[in-house]
């Protein structure tokens, strides 16, 4: 149902549950409904951190990261807005929020199924960001937009970044754009205060790694295998090797994602 994280010290590693729709889930009426009334999901008392500070603030605690991830309007934003909630009461240090996109390249088939009943329904960016707008003053944990750069070509790169930081998002992650046309992101994200997150993969040249870890914010996220996302039986061996090439290169905290399904996954990438 979520992202657990394991950490030492400036390194931290995932694996990745997809809520393709709370209210389906066996449990989802009793964890919606008994948490509306947590103070936590309700009242934020301090200013939310970005992606950034909430990992050095845990690395000082000696903490793990919890980061979960939903797909926007699957079943419904009115869901959708509950589940962030719900969420961050749960004691989420990080919210990946996706948007729904007819084409998810990178996903397997949860997240495409969520993203398909999500666009059904008539899911559009300006309604995920008017939900946002009422839902993060009532959050104590940074929310990360997942999208595809399509919508944000669309909508134009100067109005996306400062759309969505009205809206209260602190870090973005756009899993289909090279670092060579990440420019303009990385720029207007910079001005607007947010973390724009950048993919390596195992596939990735050492020297072009050392770019992407120099150029991401927030975090450095390593893609475990080849393919898309979802649960796979293992987790190649290459990953604890291509964290440590990572170690070397930066002191960003790393999340690895793509295929950790199991806790011994999580045991297996922990340096």
């Amino acid at each position: 149902m979520a992202i657990a994280l394991k950490s030492t010290p400036g390194s931290l590693q995932l694996k990745k549950h997809n809520i393709h729709s709370i209210s389906r889930l066996p449990s989802a009426k009793s964890l919606v409904s008994t948490k509306r009334f947590t103070p936590m999901a309700t009242l934020t008392t301090s200013p939310t951190l970005g992606l950034s500070d909430t990992f050095s603030k845990l690395k000082k605690q000696g903490k793990v990261a919890f980061i979960p991830y939903i797909t926007a309007g699957d079943p419904d934003l009115s869901t959708t807005a509950e589940a962030l909630k719900v969420l961050d009461s749960c004691g989420s240090d990080i919210i990946e929020l996706g948007v729904p996109y007819s084409d998810p390249l990178a996903d397997g088939p949860v997240i495409q199924a969520a993203a398909t009943r999500s666009l059904a329904r008539g899911t559009n960016f300006n309604a995920i960001l008017s939900m946002l707008k009422e839902v993060v003053p009532q959050l104590s944990c940074p929310i990360a937009l997942f999208t595809y750069y399509n919508p944000i070509l669309k909508c134009g790169v100067e109005k996306f970044i400062f759309t969505i930081k009205e809206s209260g998002i602190h870090g973005l992650v756009v899993p289909d754009v090279p670092l060579e046309e990440t420019e303009a992101l990385r720029k207007e994200a910079l001005k607007n205060n947010i973390e724009l997150v950048l993919f390596t993969t195992p596939t990735t040249p050492t020297d072009r790694m050392k770019a992407i870890v120099e150029a991401s914010e927030g975090f450095v996220y390593l893609v475990s295998s080849v393919g898309v996302t979802g649960a796979r039986a293992s987790v190649s061996n290459r990953v604890q090797d291509l964290l440590g090439e990572i170690k070397e290169a930066t002191t960003k905290p790393v999340a690895v994602g793509f295929g950790i399904s199991k806790p011994e996954h999580v045991k297996q990438v922990t340096l």
